[in-house]
């Protein structure tokens, strides 16, 4: 479920969601890179905090160590305007590019989350929030207007990237199996043909993750 600028006293949960039972066992924020406008994205995160009842835990995902300090900084900063006597804070920077396994990690039934509407992931760079919301059965908060939108050249140029590599590894194996084809067709003849397989399907996963 996933909910744009959710801000009390408006904020509401579906009847079904369970948790509706209780306060949230904690809101994980996911803070991108790139700087945001920290004062209001502090501010929103506090009343969306107050609202649910829980405490915090800031997550941050580095791609590479020239990065991590600034990231940090950024959430050393969210962290001390944002925690208080009412709201607990903590954070954990990871280092990697793939948002839904370091998600994955650190979820657990009862958490909620909120991401930035400009975070994006995958080979389409779609919305990091809709690639959680199909992939977790989890509340997503989405917190928009915080950080200056992703340039579109640097969409293409990367989508470009992961298309022509994922259209490579297709072509590749593609060509590899009509060998394999060629091969009696015994016990195996089989087994190369599935291992083959599931090799294309892992190299695969393992470009995208990348982007």
């Amino acid at each position: 479920m996933n909910k744009l600028d959710s801000i009390p006293p408006t904020l509401s949960l579906s009847p079904a969601s369970h948790f509706d039972r209780g306060p949230a066992r904690r809101l994980i924020v996911l803070v991108p890179e790139s700087e945001a406008d920290t004062a209001n994205a502090a501010r929103k995160i506090w009343e969306l905090a107050n609202a649910l009842g829980s405490r915090v835990q800031f997550l941050g995902l580095s791609k590479d160590a020239a990065s991590e300090p600034s990231l940090r900084r950024q959430m050393v900063t969210l962290s001390a305007m944002v925690g208080d006597g009412n709201v607990l804070v903590e954070s954990k920077i990871e280092f990697g590019r793939d948002w839904l396994d370091m998600v994955k990690a650190n979820w657990r039934e009862g958490d909620v989350i909120a991401c930035f509407a400009e975070q994006r992931a995958g080979l389409a760079r779609r919305p990091l929030s809709q690639i959680l919301e199909s992939n977790l059965n989890a509340t997503v908060y989405v917190l928009s207007g915080l950080c200056p939108p992703e340039r579109s050249r640097s969409n293409r140029a990367f989508a470009a990237m992961a298309w022509t590599g994922s259209i490579g590894i297709i072509l590749g194996f593609f060509w590899l199996q009509l060998k394999l084809t060629q091969l009696p067709q015994d016990w195996a003849h089989t087994s190369f043909l599935y291992l083959s397989i599931l090799v294309e399907v892992g190299l695969i996963w393992m470009w995208n993750s990348l982007f």
